[in-house]
């Protein structure tokens, strides 16, 4: 018969509390193994969707300059079209050389979230990137919806969209909305127009609305 020795000063390892599933290409990330000294269990395999599934959700993770040379070959455009609606989510992790325009980005971020309807998070570097998906993977499965609240009312939703533009926040979009009514007259007004409600982010509200990417 084998006693546990109270005294002992070795501790017991811990049990994985979850488990991921990690695509196989994601061996070369320090990720994964950021993942297990959270005490998170992973099962490697060659996902046909994304680099790591938790409860059903699919998760995407771009590099900053992986993100920019897959928006010049539109290989980022498919990967977001075979995400599941509702449950998806894009990380951009890092920073580093700005290889497109500042319009450029801005315009895949709202095609991001508005066409694609996929959530995205921006992470430092990989250390935030596996803090991110550990709180995910701990998270209850009844409060793992990554959308926010649908608008319900018709100029909730027009809000909704306002807000997707950088620098618009809700009372913003409110006072643009009390003025002009409707989205077309917002997107269709001069500078001038629109100075009083947004100031200095006015020239790039109207660029975000003029450029095609």
């Amino acid at each position: 018969m084998i006693f546990h020795n109270p005294f002992s000063s070795k501790k017991e390892p811990k049990t994985p509390q979850e488990t991921i599933q990690v695509d196989n290409r994601e061996k070369n990330s320090l990720v994964p193994s950021l993942l297990v000294e959270h005490n998170i269990q992973l099962k490697w395999e060659q996902l046909p969707i994304g680099d790591y599934i938790i409860k059903g959700i699919v998760i995407e993770r771009k590099t900053w300059n992986d993100l920019q040379s897959s928006i010049i070959n539109k290989r980022i455009f498919s990967q977001l079209t075979n995400l599941p609606k509702e449950q998806s989510l894009l990380i951009i992790e890092g920073t580093g050389e700005a290889i497109l325009k500042p319009e450029a980005l801005q315009g895949f971020l709202l095609s991001c979230a508005l066409t694609f309807k996929i959530p995205y998070v921006l992470t430092k570097n990989e250390q935030e990137t596996a803090h991110y998906l550990t709180r995910l993977a701990l998270r209850k499965p009844s409060s793992l919806s990554l959308q926010p609240p649908k608008p319900k009312s018709f100029q909730e939703q027009q809000a909704f969209i306002l807000q997707a533009f950088p620098g618009i926040g809700p009372k913003t979009a409110d006072k643009l909305l009390a003025h002009f009514h409707t989205l077309q007259t917002i997107f269709e007004a001069s500078e001038e127009q629109l100075l009083p409600f947004l100031g200095k982010k006015t020239k790039a509200f109207k660029q975000l609305l003029q450029n095609d990417s």
